[in-house]
């Protein structure tokens, strides 16, 4: 296994369910396949879009995990694979009547840029492969992660972009503590 680099990215995975419990069951099943969680923010009301309704029901919560480990740049379609592979798994248990109990949204933070995946093409996104774009949601400026005309109204709020400074903060950490062995 290599060193962890600047190439790398810290990971945080967005998820969002209307039951508490399969967001617990998002955090342990994220754990036992990303690796530890370093971090957590405190679950919100995500009440920005009516587009989840359908399939994932009303009064949506979300929270963001951090991973302990960095990951390479280019690994973003990967994760966001598994996070598909994890939705299926537990809609398929059968154990919420949503036919979408949780949506894990991946994504990497650098120094200058969150980055998330998405299955969903548009013109500021581009394509990693596997079916998979990226955008570059938030780019660090002024001492503050800010958002772009495309960013989501979520991501624009005050509360997330302080969290995502701290886990930036993490990230700056983890990485002092690579380039010192």
């Amino acid at each position: 296994m290599r060193p962890p680099t600047t190439l790398d990215a810290l990971l945080v995975v967005a998820a969002f369910s209307r039951h508490v419990e399969a967001l617990a069951w998002a955090r342990a099943r994220l754990a036992a396949v990303f690796g530890p969680i370093a971090r957590g923010s405190e679950p919100y009301r995500f009440d920005h879009t009516g587009y989840y309704a359908p399939t994932m029901g009303p009064d949506l919560l979300k929270q963001f995990f951090v991973f302990e480990s960095l990951v390479p740049l280019d690994s973003l379609a990967k994760w966001k694979r598994a996070a598909i592979a994890l939705e299926a798994e537990l809609a398929a248990s059968g154990r919420f009547p949503e036919p979408r109990p949780i949506n894990l949204d991946p994504g990497l933070l650098t120094l200058g840029k969150f980055m998330l995946a998405t299955t969903k093409d548009q013109a500021h996104r581009l394509y990693l492969g596997d079916d998979i774009f990226a955008e570059v949601t938030l780019r660090y400026c002024d001492g503050a992660y800010e958002p772009w005309p495309w960013t989501y109204a979520d991501y624009r709020e005050e509360s997330v972009r302080r969290f995502l400074n701290e886990a930036r903060e993490y990230y700056k950490q983890r990485l002092r503590e690579t380039e010192s062995h």
